[in-house]
């Protein structure tokens, strides 16, 4: 007689404090990426920056297993009273519930604050049915919606299985593209060059050799060689983006730098630009499992094509000289396809409670999912990188 399977328990946790570092973090998979990790999440809600006052509530889900609850499955999940920081842009779906006569805040947001990056959202214990725990944690997150009177749920930057486990259940899946750029086996900033079509590697070269001219150099420190006093510059250049914006809005604070630098320095790049030994400006990044994520960036003086240089070309000749594969720069931003970035899919997905409000919206994605697969398809046929020369094996 086969035994019955151990009980599963879903919670809500008021903030990532009350879950231990040790059962969040062993539910990460090597290449999850450092946003899902415990000391980011936590560094983002104790610094202020992700909490109840900032409109980014943390109410994390857990699932437990067994007598001894073991935590075998979880979701970063935020009460957001707003829809900025999430890069997944529903402002208009809000605006028509408005107009409908219906609350659309609260709503129930899982993903990372102010982080555009594709990875799990969901994750699940090594050895453990996966499908069947998104299920029940896409469940749970109806059921939330639902019990509290919320305008709806919104799983950001997914991956695919999770976005197939949740559509049966009345999700509805939304694709968008980021520009990213990959390492064909490059050895050398000239092998990357010299895969650009001729107008885009003789720009390259210019805007190269501009910084040069104007008295500019650019150096990448990564890891532990970063001087814990940089810290302090980082949170300078998030904050003359920040300002720079009307549309603008500050989230993160000095506290969140110092928490990062105590326990993320690992994974940290970061490129600054300097006049003389005068930080000019910088781009902040992270790097783990052959990836690096581009996040802030920002100057204090203007200098031609200073953006392009700190943000793609240092970032590009860091990736190849350390055998990174990918390198995702952030959202938005075409000029990053003329450099080599090509586009690609993301994906998020959503749960609406009201039929008609939900109705509308299907529509809305059906029509953005066809121009969205279009683009990905002809941007990549547009590539800027030239087609790979063919391999020996191929040209015999």
């Amino acid at each position: 007689m086969n035994e019955a399977a151990p009980r599963l328990d879903v919670a809500i946790v008021e903030g990532i404090d009350k879950i231990s570092r040790d059962a969040w973090d062993g539910l990460l998979a090597p290449d999850d990426s450092p946003f899902v990790e415990w000391d980011w999440l936590r560094a983002m809600e104790n610094s202020g920056s992700a909490a109840r006052d900032t409109g980014w509530a943390p109410y994390h889900l857990i699932v437990r297993q067994g007598p001894k609850k073991q935590i075998v499955a979880a979701c970063p999940l935020y009460l957001k009273t707003h829809s900025m920081g999430e890069f997944v842009f529903d402002h208009g779906w809000a605006d028509a519930a408005e107009r409908a006569g219906l609350r659309y805040f609260p709503k129930i947001v899982v993903g990372v604050p102010f982080t555009p990056h594709t990875g799990r959202r969901f994750l699940t214990a090594p050895g453990t049915d996966r499908g069947g725990l998104i299920n029940l944690l896409g469940l749970a997150l109806t059921s939330i919606c639902e019990d509290n009177k919320l305008s709806s749920v919104h799983v950001n930057f997914c991956e695919p299985d999770e976005a197939a486990a949740l559509a049966p259940i009345g999700f509805m899946e939304r694709l968008g593209y980021q520009y990213h750029w990959h390492n064909a086996g490059f050895t050398t900033f000239d092998d990357y060059l010299n895969r650009l079509k001729h107008k885009r590697r003789t720009a390259v070269r210019h805007e190269r050799a501009a910084l040069d001219e104007q008295g500019v150099h650019v150096r990448v420190t990564a890891g532990e060689e970063i001087p814990d006093k940089t810290f302090a510059d980082m949170y300078r250049i998030y904050c003359s983006t920040i300002e720079k914006l009307y549309w603008g809005r500050q989230y993160l604070t000095p506290d969140f730098f110092d928490l990062i630098r105590k326990t993320f320095k690992r994974n940290m790049v970061f490129i600054g630009a300097y006049s003389g030994r005068e930080l000019i400006a910088g781009a902040v990044n992270l790097a783990k499992a052959n990836v690096m994520y581009g996040r802030y960036w920002g100057c204090f003086r203007e200098f031609r094509f200073l953006h392009f240089n700190v943000c793609y070309y240092a970032g590009i000749e860091h990736s190849i000289l350390h055998g990174i594969q990918r390198y995702e720069p952030g959202a938005g931003g075409e000029y990053k396809w003329l450099r080599g970035f090509d586009p690609a899919l993301t994906r998020s997905i959503h749960y609406v409670s009201n039929p008609d409000l939900k109705r509308a919206i299907a529509g809305f994605l059906k029509r953005e999912r066809h121009e969205v697969e279009r683009w990905i398809v002809a941007g990549k046929e547009r590539s800027q990188l030239k087609p790979p020369p063919p391999s020996d094996q191929e040209s015999e």
